[in-house]
Order: structure tokens, then C-alpha cells, then sequence
């Protein structure tokens, strides 16, 4: 394999497009590339204003549903339905049980009822959960509530990461994913605020504070799940905000990029097998459960580390207080989204920051001094929060076939979601030394073990494809059967 069809694949650009199957035509052709370069620049610059700003929002408020039990317990959850530790986690467990079980289905269903259906659907579906458990009276109703809650909203975070690899080029990807996810972290820091405020609520209408905080909120979700039949679009090739000529460039540039464009292809079992056959996703989920398990792990126990520092907090003050490392992992997820983008050093950023989080949470679990901890939560957001969207985008960048794609999203973020069971349980018995020392191990052997180990296998494979060694899996195919193939065609470069 020649450098410069390699330099191709590795920059965004096939070596190959005059070759690509179905290539709409360049309405653009009679233009000079300064011309074109003005237009895809204004085409990306309307898809980031229409796209993500929404998107963004919508994960803000599904971050902020599922972690604000965390706030509502400091707030006197417990002690009004007389919850045990055992009994409280299990609240959170339960959650992550119907969320993983349904995430690796909702990549198809979003792909069959269309994201301006299926999002507002599930939205609608998951702010009434939340509504309902300001109402409840007992653990078991609580249950039920967090069963549905994690049901309804096990579409959004897969669907969304799927959605917006249908948009965009493999090295446009990452930072628009960062984006996306720093709406988690202001969720928790903007969470933290609005606890503080709604609490003081409590007695309104003979109703306590910790459910105005499930009642304002879920009232919050529904409403903006029915605004979003109107603000979520469809795919490329149906979106209505876009003109026909720019239909076409979406998926010209999808297409140039060695990506298969969000057609009308029906759903087939071949997908799931490719799927499981891809020792990528395996290992990708191991290393997605190493930086995903620590963050619900995080934003669940926040409010409760910070109470338990010593500094004799009032329960408002360690509300506030968990706002700041919040704040500091959402710039810095962007950030690392950017240089991710530009480096296409997706596995180096992983093991980087990974260590920022195992040295966070050893301050956190080997020192005494409350100064030293509340540092050590800074750290751990640091080196959690950029590595979810990395892990995905590259997990994306790596998998080429819309439904594959798909499936192999679906399974890596709902395993890593099911490892929230074990955030749920780990933090029992102050000064926590099971859970800080459990979040350090996930993130030392799965996270940054995990990491190294991708790059390396990836590395190796790239090598292999320049060398021609992969070659002969394309020996006597036709070109469509060539490009059916995928990440597995001898000419598809990993990101590495």
C-alpha cells in the first residue's frame, strides 16, 4: 500500500473516491478549492449551530435526572423513606440494570423511528419517571421509578454519539462528542446549584425539598421532549434545515471520509455477528466500563465525599461545593476533545489523562488532610470526564458501516453503563476506602491498561495494511462487495 494513499485515509480523505459506490454528484465541481474550502467551512459551521447546541442540552438534563438522587439524599431522601445504605444503593443499582439491558437496541430503533421521533419520545417518557419519584412514599416505589427512568433513558447518550458519527467526518468527530459530553459535567455542577436553590423549597405545599427536586426537574424534561419533535432532525439525507445541494455535500464528505452515509438500508442480522466478530468492540468496552463505572461513581458520591472532608459543612455549602471540579472537567473535556481532533492521538489522550484520575483518587483515599481531598476531586474529574467521549469517538472513528456502528456503540456504552451496579455499591463505609480504591483500579487496569493495549493492537494493524499483508481479503470481490466490508477493507486506516 502506497504513503500517500495511507496519508489519504489517515486525514479524513479516501484515496479511493472515484471508485466509492453511489457517489452523488460534487455540485461543486466548477469551483476552485479556495471556493470549496469557503463552503464546507459555512456548510460545518450550520451543522455545529443547528446540531449540537440542542443535543447539548437535551444530555444536560438526562445527566442531571439520573445523578440528582445524589443531591437528593444529602437533602433527606433517606431519612424520610427510611433508606439503609444497602437499600439506597440498590435505588442506584437498578437504574444501570435497565439502562445497559436496553442500550445496545436503541441505535436501531433510533435508525428506524428516526432521531426526531424516537428522542422526544424517550425524553417524554423519562421526565415523567422523574416526576414521579417526588411523589413517592416508600423504597419501593422509588424502584420502580429509577427502573423506568433508566429504561426510558438508555436511548439518549448511544443514540446521540450514533447520530452525530452520521454527520461528521472521523477527524470532526471527536471535538463535537466533547461538546456533547461536557453537558455531564455542567449538568453536575449546574445540579449542584439548583439542589441548593430548590431545597429551600421544602414544606411548599407540605411537600419536602429533596421532591421539588424530582418534580421541578422532571416537569423541566417534559416539556423540552415535546418541544424536540420540532428541534431534533432527522439523518442527512432527510434533514429539513438542510438545502438538496447541501444533502448531497454531507454525505459527499461522509462518503470522501471512508464513511457509509445514513441511507435507507433496512436492519440485518449480519450487522450483530460483524459486530460480535470485531475484537474491537470487546476490547472497547473493557476500556469504556475503566472510565465509565468511575464517573457514576463520581457524580453519584460527590455531594457525600464532600460532606464527609470533615469541614463540617452545611448541606447547601457541599451542594456548592461540588460545582468547581464539575466546572474545571467540562472545559477540560473540551479540550482534549480538540487536541484529540487534531493529533488523532485519541489512545495517547486516553493514558494521559487516566493518570490525572488514579492520582486524584490517591490523594482521596491515601491522605488524611480535607485540603488534599477536595484537590483529589478535582483530579478525578479531570481524569474521568474527558475519557468517555474520547473512548467513543474513537470507538466511532474505528468502526465504519452505519449499523455496525451502531450495534458496537450500543454494546460498549451499555456495558460500560451496567458497570455502573458497581459504582452504586462501592461507596458504604467512610472515609471510603472500597470505593476511591475500586474507582483506582478500574481506571489503572481497564482505562489505561486498556488503552495501551488498543493502540498497540491498532498500531500493529495499520502496519500490516501498508505492508500489503491484508491485501488478499479483497481478492476477487467487486467493488461493492469491497466497500461492504468496511474497517475490515485493506485500505481503512485506524485512528490510533
Amino acid at each position: 500500500m502506497s504513503d500517500d494513499r495511507e496519508k489519504g485515509s489517515q486525514n479524513g480523505e479516501g484515496s479511493h473516491d472515484e471508485g466509492l459506490l453511489d457517489m452523488p454528484p460534487d455540485p461543486d465541481a466548477h469551483l476552485s478549492p479556495e471556493e470549496k474550502a469557503e463552503i464546507d467551512r459555512k456548510l460545518l459551521w450550520k451543522l455545529d449551530l443547528k446540531l449540537l447546541p440542542w443535543l447539548c442540552f437535551l444530555y444536560l438534563l438526562a445527566f442531571l435526572d439520573r445523578t440528582n438522587i445524589g443531591n437528593a439524599k444529602i437533602a433527606g431522601l433517606g431519612k424520610e423513606l427510611g433508606l439503609t445504605t444497602a437499600s439506597y444503593n440498590a435505588t442506584l443499582t437498578i437504574f444501570f440494570v435497565s439502562y445497559a439491558l436496553f442500550e445496545p437496541v436503541t441505535n436501531v430503533l433510533l435508525k428506524q423511528w428516526r432521531p426526531s421521533v424516537f428522542i422526544p419520545i424517550i425524553m417524554v417518557a423519562w421526565g415523567a419517571s422523574m416526576l414521579g419519584m417526588g411523589f413517592v412514599t416508600n423504597w419501593s416505589g422509588l424502584m420502580a421509578a429509577r427502573w423506568f427512568l433508566g429504561l426510558a433513558e438508555a436511548g439518549l447518550f448511544p443514540g446521540v454519539n450514533y447520530y452525530l458519527s452520521c454527520w461528521y467526518r472521523r477527524s470532526e468527530f471527536g471535538i463535537r462528542a466533547a461538546i456533547f459530553f461536557s453537558a455531564a459535567a455542567l449538568s453536575g455542577s449546574f445540579g449542584g446549584l439548583l439542589a441548593a436553590g430548590i431545597e429551600q423549597m421544602d414544606g411548599v405545599a407540605n411537600i419536602a425539598g429533596w421532591a421539588w427536586i424530582f418534580i421541578l426537574e422532571g416537569l423541566l424534561t417534559v416539556i423540552i421532549g415535546i418541544i424536540s419533535f420540532w428541534m431534533v432532525y432527522d439523518f442527512p439525507d432527510e434533514a429539513t434545515f438542510l438545502s438538496a445541494q447541501d444533502r448531497i455535500r454531507v454525505i459527499r464528505r461522509l462518503k470522501l471520509d471512508q464513511q457509509a452515509s445514513a441511507n435507507h438500508e433496512k436492519f440485518q442480522s449480519k450487522y450483530l455477528w460483524q459486530a460480535f466478530a470485531d475484537w474491537k468492540m470487546w476490547l472497547g468496552m473493557m476500556i469504556y466500563a475503566g472510565c465509565d463505572m468511575p464517573l457514576y461513581a463520581f457524580s453519584l458520591f460527590l455531594p457525600t465525599i464532600i460532606q464527609d472532608l470533615g469541614w463540617n459543612t452545611s448541606i447547601v455549602r457541599s451542594q456548592l461545593m461540588s460545582v468547581p471540579p464539575y466546572a474545571i472537567a467540562a472545559l477540560f473535556t473540551v479540550v482534549i476533545g480538540f487536541v484529540a481532533d487534531r493529533t488523532r492521538a485519541r489512545g495517547m489522550c486516553n493514558i494521559i489523562v487516566s493518570l490525572l484520575g488514579v492520582a486524584g483518587f490517591s490523594m482521596m483515599l491515601g491522605s488524611e488532610d480535607a485540603a488534599v481531598r477536595y484537590a483529589g476531586t478535582f483530579l478525578g474529574a479531570l481524569g474521568i470526564y474527558p475519557c468517555i467521549s474520547n473512548t467513543i469517538t474513537w470507538m466511532a472513528n474505528n468502526t465504519e458501516g452505519v449499523y455496525k456502528r451502531g450495534v458496537v456503540l450500543g454494546f460498549v456504552i451499555g456495558w460500560g453503563n451496567l458497570n455502573g451496579v458497581v459504582s452504586s455499591n462501592i461507596y458504604i463505609n467512610s472515609p471510603f476506602y472500597e470505593g476511591h480504591g475500586t474507582v483506582m483500579a478500574y481506571m489503572a487496569l481497564f482505562l489505561f491498561g486498556g488503552s495501551v493495549l488498543m493502540h498497540v493492537l491498532l498500531k500493529r494493524e495499520n502496519n500490516k495494511r501498508r505492508r500489503g499483508e491484508r491485501d488478499y481479503w479483497i481478492a476477487g470481490l467487486t467493488d461493492k462487495e469491497i466497500e461492504a466490508l468496511g474497517d475490515r477493507r485493506p485500505d481503512f486506516m485506524y485512528t490510533l
